[in-house]
Protein backbone atom coordinates (compact mmCIF):
# COMPACT_ATOMS: atom_id res chain seq x y z
CA UNK A 1 0.00 0.00 0.00
CA UNK A 2 2.63 2.41 1.40
CA UNK A 3 4.36 1.63 -2.39
CA UNK A 4 1.11 2.49 -4.28
CA UNK A 5 0.68 5.59 -2.53
CA UNK A 6 4.49 6.74 -3.04
CA UNK A 7 4.09 5.83 -6.32
CA UNK A 8 0.96 8.09 -7.30
CA UNK A 9 2.34 11.03 -5.44
CA UNK A 10 5.09 10.58 -7.71
CA UNK A 11 2.85 10.90 -10.49
CA UNK A 12 0.65 13.47 -8.94
CA UNK A 13 4.15 15.71 -8.63
CA UNK A 14 4.85 14.64 -12.52
CA UNK A 15 1.47 15.76 -13.39
CA UNK A 16 1.86 18.79 -11.53
CA UNK A 17 5.41 19.79 -13.10
CA UNK A 18 4.23 19.23 -16.78
CA UNK A 19 1.50 20.98 -16.48
CA UNK A 20 3.44 24.28 -15.23
CA UNK A 21 5.27 23.77 -18.27
CA UNK A 22 2.29 24.44 -20.53
CA UNK A 23 1.69 27.66 -18.31
CA UNK A 24 1.79 30.99 -20.74
CA UNK A 25 5.71 32.78 -19.78
CA UNK A 26 4.89 36.31 -18.39
CA UNK A 27 7.67 38.12 -20.78
CA UNK A 28 7.03 41.52 -19.52
CA UNK A 29 9.67 43.08 -17.72
CA UNK A 30 8.54 45.22 -14.65
CA UNK A 31 11.00 48.39 -14.73
CA UNK A 32 9.40 50.03 -11.95
CA UNK A 33 10.74 48.63 -7.69
CA UNK A 34 10.80 50.56 -4.49
CA UNK A 35 14.62 51.44 -4.94
CA UNK A 36 14.31 52.68 -8.46
CA UNK A 37 16.80 50.22 -9.09
CA UNK A 38 16.68 49.96 -12.79
CA UNK A 39 16.99 53.94 -13.57
CA UNK A 40 19.89 56.44 -12.54
CA UNK A 41 18.83 60.22 -12.84
CA UNK A 42 19.71 63.69 -14.26
CA UNK A 43 19.27 67.33 -13.27
CA UNK A 44 19.98 69.96 -15.05
CA UNK A 45 18.18 73.84 -13.47
CA UNK A 46 15.61 75.53 -12.53
CA UNK A 47 14.68 76.85 -15.10
CA UNK A 48 13.43 80.76 -14.81
CA UNK A 49 10.89 82.68 -17.53
CA UNK A 50 13.05 84.19 -20.31
CA UNK A 51 15.17 80.72 -20.98
CA UNK A 52 16.68 81.44 -24.34
CA UNK A 53 18.79 78.06 -24.59
CA UNK A 54 21.94 79.74 -23.03
CA UNK A 55 23.65 78.30 -20.16
CA UNK A 56 22.11 79.60 -17.29
CA UNK A 57 24.95 82.08 -15.00
CA UNK A 58 24.47 83.86 -12.08
CA UNK A 59 24.28 87.09 -10.70
CA UNK A 60 27.93 87.78 -11.75
CA UNK A 61 27.45 86.70 -14.90
CA UNK A 62 29.46 83.25 -14.46
CA UNK A 63 28.33 80.22 -15.73
CA UNK A 64 25.99 77.96 -13.72
CA UNK A 65 27.31 73.97 -14.05
CA UNK A 66 24.23 71.57 -14.33
CA UNK A 67 23.09 69.57 -11.07
CA UNK A 68 24.29 66.20 -13.06
CA UNK A 69 23.84 62.93 -12.30
CA UNK A 70 22.30 60.87 -9.23
CA UNK A 71 22.00 63.69 -7.45
CA UNK A 72 18.04 63.62 -5.95
CA UNK A 73 18.17 67.34 -5.03
CA UNK A 74 15.18 68.53 -3.20
CA UNK A 75 13.52 64.75 -4.08
CA UNK A 76 12.46 65.60 -7.70
CA UNK A 77 12.26 61.72 -7.83
CA UNK A 78 10.47 59.66 -5.21
CA UNK A 79 8.76 56.42 -5.25
CA UNK A 80 5.50 55.89 -3.17
CA UNK A 81 3.07 53.02 -3.42
CA UNK A 82 -0.69 52.69 -4.47
CA UNK A 83 -2.49 49.33 -3.27
CA UNK A 84 1.00 47.68 -3.05
CA UNK A 85 2.40 48.62 -6.13
CA UNK A 86 5.36 50.94 -6.85
CA UNK A 87 4.63 54.39 -8.02
CA UNK A 88 6.68 56.91 -9.36
CA UNK A 89 6.78 60.72 -8.39
CA UNK A 90 8.06 63.34 -10.47
CA UNK A 91 7.65 66.81 -8.52
CA UNK A 92 8.97 68.71 -11.70
CA UNK A 93 10.43 71.12 -9.38
CA UNK A 94 13.75 70.87 -11.18
CA UNK A 95 14.18 69.87 -15.11
CA UNK A 96 16.12 66.51 -15.62
CA UNK A 97 14.64 63.32 -16.12
CA UNK A 98 14.91 59.57 -14.50
CA UNK A 99 16.70 57.20 -17.28
CA UNK A 100 16.79 53.09 -17.55
CA UNK A 101 20.26 52.22 -17.19
CA UNK A 102 19.79 49.99 -19.73
CA UNK A 103 19.14 50.14 -23.72
CA UNK A 104 15.94 48.50 -25.34
CA UNK A 105 15.50 47.66 -29.16
CA UNK A 106 12.37 46.32 -31.40
CA UNK A 107 9.91 46.67 -27.85
CA UNK A 108 6.61 46.91 -27.03
CA UNK A 109 6.41 49.57 -23.66
CA UNK A 110 3.03 50.30 -21.06
CA UNK A 111 2.49 52.20 -18.74
CA UNK A 112 0.47 54.54 -16.83
CA UNK A 113 0.41 58.14 -16.45
CA UNK A 114 -1.16 60.93 -14.12
CA UNK A 115 -0.94 64.11 -13.37
CA UNK A 116 -0.23 66.06 -9.70
CA UNK A 117 -1.41 69.65 -8.32
CA UNK A 118 1.91 71.49 -8.71
CA UNK A 119 3.64 73.65 -11.26
CA UNK A 120 6.79 75.37 -11.52
CA UNK A 121 8.50 78.29 -13.14
CA UNK A 122 8.39 78.91 -16.11
CA UNK A 123 5.49 76.73 -16.73
CA UNK A 124 2.89 78.09 -13.82
CA UNK A 125 0.78 79.32 -16.79
CA UNK A 126 1.45 76.90 -19.31
CA UNK A 127 -0.39 73.19 -19.43
CA UNK A 128 1.68 70.77 -17.40
CA UNK A 129 4.12 68.83 -19.26
CA UNK A 130 6.41 66.09 -19.22
CA UNK A 131 7.39 63.00 -21.63
CA UNK A 132 8.65 59.48 -22.52
CA UNK A 133 11.72 59.87 -24.50
CA UNK A 134 12.95 56.46 -26.56
CA UNK A 135 16.54 55.71 -27.86
CA UNK A 136 18.14 57.76 -26.29
CA UNK A 137 22.26 58.03 -26.64
CA UNK A 138 24.81 59.81 -25.27
CA UNK A 139 25.17 62.44 -22.56
CA UNK A 140 22.02 63.86 -21.14
CA UNK A 141 21.85 67.94 -21.41
CA UNK A 142 22.00 67.74 -25.32
CA UNK A 143 18.51 69.01 -25.75
CA UNK A 144 17.30 73.08 -25.69
CA UNK A 145 16.60 72.87 -21.92
CA UNK A 146 20.27 71.13 -21.33
CA UNK A 147 18.01 68.28 -19.32
CA UNK A 148 18.05 65.51 -21.70
CA UNK A 149 19.57 62.96 -23.76
CA UNK A 150 19.43 63.00 -28.33
CA UNK A 151 16.52 60.59 -28.51
CA UNK A 152 12.36 61.03 -29.65
CA UNK A 153 9.53 62.05 -27.57
CA UNK A 154 6.45 60.71 -26.73
CA UNK A 155 4.79 64.06 -25.25
CA UNK A 156 3.01 63.45 -22.04
CA UNK A 157 0.72 67.00 -22.00
CA UNK A 158 -2.71 68.36 -21.01
CA UNK A 159 -4.67 67.36 -23.65
CA UNK A 160 -1.91 66.49 -25.70
CA UNK A 161 -1.11 62.89 -24.48
CA UNK A 162 1.24 60.89 -27.56
CA UNK A 163 2.29 64.29 -29.63
CA UNK A 164 5.58 64.13 -31.00
CA UNK A 165 8.74 65.84 -30.38
CA UNK A 166 12.34 65.50 -31.64
CA UNK A 167 15.13 65.86 -28.74
CA UNK A 168 17.72 67.50 -29.75
CA UNK A 169 19.78 66.49 -33.05
CA UNK A 170 17.19 63.89 -34.08
CA UNK A 171 14.60 63.48 -36.67
CA UNK A 172 11.88 61.35 -37.95
CA UNK A 173 8.62 60.49 -40.75
CA UNK A 174 5.44 61.22 -39.58
CA UNK A 175 2.49 60.22 -41.44
CA UNK A 176 -1.27 61.77 -40.78
CA UNK A 177 -4.10 58.88 -41.13
CA UNK A 178 -7.65 58.32 -40.09
CA UNK A 179 -6.75 56.17 -36.99
CA UNK A 180 -10.15 54.81 -36.08
CA UNK A 181 -12.43 52.01 -38.10
CA UNK A 182 -11.52 48.91 -39.89
CA UNK A 183 -8.21 48.63 -41.41
CA UNK A 184 -9.50 49.04 -44.85
CA UNK A 185 -10.94 52.70 -43.92
CA UNK A 186 -7.67 53.79 -42.64
CA UNK A 187 -5.37 52.15 -45.41
CA UNK A 188 -7.70 54.07 -48.17
CA UNK A 189 -6.47 57.49 -45.89
CA UNK A 190 -3.24 56.99 -45.53
CA UNK A 191 -0.97 60.43 -46.43
CA UNK A 192 2.98 60.48 -47.13
CA UNK A 193 5.13 60.15 -44.45
CA UNK A 194 6.26 63.64 -44.01
CA UNK A 195 10.31 64.53 -42.16
CA UNK A 196 10.63 66.43 -39.27
CA UNK A 197 13.39 67.10 -37.53
CA UNK A 198 17.04 68.08 -37.73
CA UNK A 199 17.88 68.27 -41.72
CA UNK A 200 14.49 68.80 -42.26
CA UNK A 201 12.39 71.82 -43.51
CA UNK A 202 9.95 71.20 -41.48
CA UNK A 203 10.62 72.10 -37.41
CA UNK A 204 10.80 68.46 -34.75
CA UNK A 205 7.14 68.65 -33.51
CA UNK A 206 3.49 67.11 -34.50
CA UNK A 207 0.26 67.21 -33.04
CA UNK A 208 -1.56 63.66 -32.20
CA UNK A 209 -4.07 62.61 -34.26
CA UNK A 210 -6.51 62.69 -31.42
CA UNK A 211 -7.21 63.45 -27.83
CA UNK A 212 -7.62 60.06 -25.86
CA UNK A 213 -6.85 61.07 -22.41
CA UNK A 214 -8.29 60.28 -19.05
CA UNK A 215 -10.43 63.06 -17.44
CA UNK A 216 -8.26 65.07 -14.96
CA UNK A 217 -7.26 62.60 -11.93
CA UNK A 218 -7.34 59.33 -13.66
CA UNK A 219 -4.52 56.96 -15.18
CA UNK A 220 -3.73 57.12 -18.35
CA UNK A 221 -2.83 54.32 -20.19
CA UNK A 222 -0.22 54.67 -22.59
CA UNK A 223 1.81 52.29 -24.66
CA UNK A 224 4.84 52.92 -27.62
CA UNK A 225 5.75 50.33 -30.16
CA UNK A 226 9.39 50.27 -30.96
CA UNK A 227 10.30 48.22 -34.10
CA UNK A 228 13.33 48.61 -36.30
CA UNK A 229 13.14 52.16 -37.66
CA UNK A 230 9.24 52.38 -36.66
CA UNK A 231 6.68 53.42 -33.61
CA UNK A 232 3.72 53.86 -32.86
CA UNK A 233 2.23 56.26 -30.35
CA UNK A 234 -1.20 54.51 -28.16
CA UNK A 235 -3.06 56.28 -25.81
CA UNK A 236 -5.93 54.30 -23.88
CA UNK A 237 -5.50 51.76 -26.34
CA UNK A 238 -5.65 54.38 -29.57
CA UNK A 239 -3.18 54.97 -31.92
CA UNK A 240 -2.37 58.50 -32.28
CA UNK A 241 0.99 58.93 -33.88
CA UNK A 242 2.61 56.62 -37.06
CA UNK A 243 6.21 57.32 -37.04
CA UNK A 244 8.99 55.30 -39.07
CA UNK A 245 12.78 56.08 -40.36
CA UNK A 246 13.89 57.14 -36.49
CA UNK A 247 17.14 59.02 -37.47
CA UNK A 248 19.50 61.72 -35.79
CA UNK A 249 21.59 64.31 -37.94
CA UNK A 250 25.35 64.77 -37.52
CA UNK A 251 28.06 67.08 -39.32
CA UNK A 252 25.00 66.46 -42.04
CA UNK A 253 25.23 62.77 -41.98
CA UNK A 254 21.78 60.98 -41.54
CA UNK A 255 22.55 57.83 -38.75
CA UNK A 256 19.72 55.32 -37.80
CA UNK A 257 18.36 55.97 -34.22
CA UNK A 258 16.67 52.55 -33.67
CA UNK A 259 17.51 51.63 -30.01
CA UNK A 260 18.55 53.12 -26.80
CA UNK A 261 17.78 54.36 -23.12
CA UNK A 262 14.29 55.31 -21.86
CA UNK A 263 13.92 58.60 -20.59
CA UNK A 264 10.90 59.80 -18.03
CA UNK A 265 10.93 63.88 -18.11
CA UNK A 266 11.05 66.54 -15.12
CA UNK A 267 9.73 69.50 -16.74
CA UNK A 268 7.83 71.94 -14.58
CA UNK A 269 4.89 70.05 -13.60
CA UNK A 270 4.24 67.12 -11.09
CA UNK A 271 3.60 63.53 -12.21
CA UNK A 272 2.69 60.20 -11.24
CA UNK A 273 3.80 57.08 -13.15
CA UNK A 274 3.38 53.50 -12.92
CA UNK A 275 2.98 49.68 -13.75
CA UNK A 276 6.05 50.33 -16.49
CA UNK A 277 6.72 47.52 -17.96
CA UNK A 278 8.34 46.49 -21.28
CA UNK A 279 8.71 43.13 -23.55
CA UNK A 280 11.07 42.09 -26.39
CA UNK A 281 9.32 42.09 -29.74
CA UNK A 282 10.59 39.52 -32.64
CA UNK A 283 8.19 41.44 -35.08
CA UNK A 284 5.79 44.01 -35.54
CA UNK A 285 2.07 42.75 -34.44
CA UNK A 286 0.08 42.66 -37.31
CA UNK A 287 -2.26 44.67 -36.19
CA UNK A 288 0.25 46.99 -36.41
CA UNK A 289 1.77 46.61 -39.58
CA UNK A 290 -1.34 47.97 -42.39
CA UNK A 291 -0.45 51.39 -40.55
CA UNK A 292 3.17 51.35 -42.42
CA UNK A 293 1.47 49.88 -45.65
CA UNK A 294 2.13 51.77 -48.87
Amino acid sequence: MKKIAALLSAFWLCLVVGLSSFQPKEDWENLLDKDLSKWEMYLSYRHKPGYKGEQPKDADGVAIEPIGYNKNTSNVFTMTEEKGKPVLRISGEIYGCVFTKQEYENYHLKLKVKWGDKKWEPRTQLLKDSGVLYHSIGESGKDYWRSWMLGQEFQIMEGHMGDYWTIANSAIDIRAFIPEGDMNTVASAKQPFLPLGRGTNLSGFCLRSEDHESPNGEWTDIELICYQDKSLHIVNGHVVMVLQNSRYVEDGKQIPLTKGKLQLQSEAAEVFYKDVKIKKLPELPKKYAAYFAK
